[in-house]
């Protein structure tokens, strides 16, 4: 199919997870996707919000699918594909949308992975594995939603090369299970090093966020709710303060317990 700037749109397959949705016009949507192996991009599904569309529901948020894309994977000409074909392999959204704790959490990890992604079309596999890790956790509500998110944004972290200190000084290196928390300095710091308005949390809430970032659920799991939200006080913050902008959807994650 030939275009204006003179080159032949590629058909290419993925999957991918998609994480958000835009409309378009009075039938199509923008839909933001994060692909296996072509990163985070956007897509155009032209008249998807119709009743008669073939692959609509299909393309809601949270879910994960195996798609055809009319485009360059390189980025040459336009930066948004079309959707050709698109196939479910497992729509996760559908098994927490009206649960406002579990959506909410999915909400929040959505966002992240799209921040996480600045760049469009660069490959990010890690990613793209835990944030389909992650919906697929939500979708079977064997742990709390929160708890589910806080594993998620401490690994999303750790790919960015933003991991907390937990285990070890974040300034001088020094092992061992210290008792203050600094955002700025990068996690968890001994006496020596330990700045002004450091955070004294409880040692239990430390030793949850190594449990989430080791995937010990048995730890995680038996915490107790007042931990739960201290740890995710602590996260949130050092995401936040790396980020240099507030998620729009963390504020809205509901705490309370739903599984």
């Amino acid at each position: 199919m030939p275009t204006g700037s003179g080159y032949r749109r590629e058909l290419y397959r993925d999957d991918a997870v998609v994480l958000r949705v835009q409309k378009l016009g009075e039938s199509d949507r923008i839909i933001t996707l994060l692909t296996r192996r072509h990163g985070r991009l956007r897509a155009v599904a032209r008249g998807v919000r119709r009743t008669a569309s073939r692959f609509g529901a299909r393309l809601e948020p949270f879910g994960h699918i195996d798609l055809q894309l009319a485009g360059s994977p390189e980025g040459v000409g336009s930066a948004l594909h079309s959707v050709s074909q698109v196939e479910a392999v497992a729509l996760y959204g559908k098994h927490f949308l009206t649960d406002y704790p579990r959506y909410t959490a999915a909400s929040a990890i959505a966002e992240t992975a799209e921040r996480l992604t600045p760049i469009e079309r660069e490959p990010s596999l890690r990613l793209f594995q835990l944030t389909l890790g992650a919906l697929k956790a939500l979708a079977a509500g064997e742990h709390a939603g929160p708890l589910v998110l806080d594993a998620y944004l401490l690994r999303a972290m750790a790919t960015a090369g933003w991991a907390p200190a937990i285990s070890e000084c974040a300034v001088c290196g020094t092992p061992g299970r210290h008792a203050a928390f600094s955002v700025p300095a990068g996690g968890a710091v001994c006496p020596d090093c330990r700045p002004p308005g450091a955070a004294h949390p409880s040692p239990d809430t430390l030793g949850l966020m190594r449990a989430l970032t080791d995937g010990d659920w048995l730890v995680a799991d038996s915490s107790e709710p007042p931990i739960r939200r201290e740890c995710s006080g602590l996260v949130a913050a050092h995401l936040q303060w790396h980020m240099e902008r507030a998620l729009r959807s963390l504020p809205l994650v509901d705490r309370r317990e739903s599984s």
